[in-house]
This record gives C-alpha cells, structure tokens and sequence, in this order.
C-alpha cells in the first residue's frame, strides 16, 4: 500500500467507525450505498462495501452498468440509476451511506436534489465530503488554487492537463455551504463531524437520524 493510500484507509477507517459507533447498524439493517466505484483505482475504494460484514444487507447505487462492481462483489444487490430520482420508495433503508459522492453530482441545486433524495429514502445516514477551504484539493493534490474560486481554478486545471477535475465533475462544499444545503432540506435531527488532518478541517461528516 503506498503512502498516499495508507492515509486514505486511516481516513476512511475512521469514517467507516464514525458510521458504526454514531448510527449502530445491526446485523438485519438494510443499507444503501450510493456511489459506488466500477472500476477501483486503489485498495481503499468501495471501502464500506469491502469493510461490513452483512454483505447480503447492502444494496449498491451508481451510474452506468456496474458490470466490474457486479463480478467482484456478487453478494451486493446492484442497481443502476441515472444520477437524479433515487429508483426507491420513502424510508426503504435503514441506513443510506455516500463517501465523498455529493462534490461530484453538480451544481448547488443537483447537491440539494441529491441530498434530498438520500434523506428520503433512508432512516438514518451519512455522507462525507471534502472541506472547500482544506489547503490541499484532495482531488487533483493541487494546493491553495482551489481558493481562487472555480471559474479560474476549472481554467488553470484545463491548461495543466486535469480538465477532468474542472466543469461539473467537481463543486467542492464550505461548512457554510453544506449547512445551507442541509437547511434547504428540512433536516432537522443531524450532526456535522469535523475531520482534522495536520490541524485543518479536512473533510465533514454529515449524520442523520430518524425523527
């Protein structure tokens, strides 16, 4: 495991234990994990799918077939949508888990629907997104440019050949923003985790639970 990787499973352990400890799933829960990768670039992606032992609990969201996700982990009932309604009734999952998914779903009013749509059909969840003002972008490991605001930082990305972390692929959340999002919901009953690296907010944990 490289460097960089063994500080993304020290990262995502403590998230995976934040989502045990604060929402106590238990071995009948039915759980939704929207965002799952198809094809995983390191050993820490689809890390709560790799880490639960209920396996046969889980249920898997994302876009696209899926068709490398479905080989690896025939235990996990798969479903494709396509990135907007959420193909489930109200409450249908007791727990609803997205690591750093709602960055990547567009725009301020596509992170409001999405936020919404995992609020409605679960009990209880968790999300967990990068801090916008984290000095490093987690992303594209560009450090400081990310502040210059994303019309620029999208320019300097496409003229050093990351183009693929500018446009609608990345809108990078404040805790301002992200309480805002939350407000804009309805949510009442949450808590918001600050995760520290080297003494800056790296990432939020946001956490939900049943009225």
């Amino acid at each position: 495991m490289s460097y960089l990787d063994k500080i993304r499973y020290k990262s995502r352990l403590k998230k995976f234990n934040q989502l045990l400890t604060l929402l106590k799933p238990t071995s009948s829960d039915k759980i939704l994990e929207v965002g799952v990768a198809d094809k995983e670039y390191s050993s820490v992606d689809n890390f709560l799918i790799k880490s639960y032992p209920y396996k046969r609990n889980i249920t898997a969201l994302g876009l696209g077939n899926l068709s490398e996700f479905r080989k690896n982990y025939p235990d996990i009932s798969v479903v494709s949508y396509d990135g907007r309604v959420f193909p489930f009734n109200d409450k249908k999952f007791d727990i609803a888990h997205a690591n750093a998914v709602i960055e990547h779903v567009g725009s301020y009013k596509s992170q409001e629907a999405f936020l919404k749509e995992i609020i409605r059909v679960s009990k209880r969840g968790m999300i967990t997104t990068p801090n916008k003002y984290f000095p490093i972008e987690l992303h594209t490991k560009t450090p400081l440019l990310h502040y210059l605001g994303k019309e620029k930082f999208d320019k300097f990305l496409r003229n050093t050949g990351r183009g693929w972390a500018s446009g609608e692929y990345m809108y990078l959340l404040s805790m301002k923003d992200l309480e805002l999002l939350i407000k804009r919901t309805g949510l009442v009953n949450y808590k918001i985790i600050k995760n520290y690296f080297f003494g800056f907010v790296a990432t939020f944990s946001l956490i939900w639970y049943g009225e």
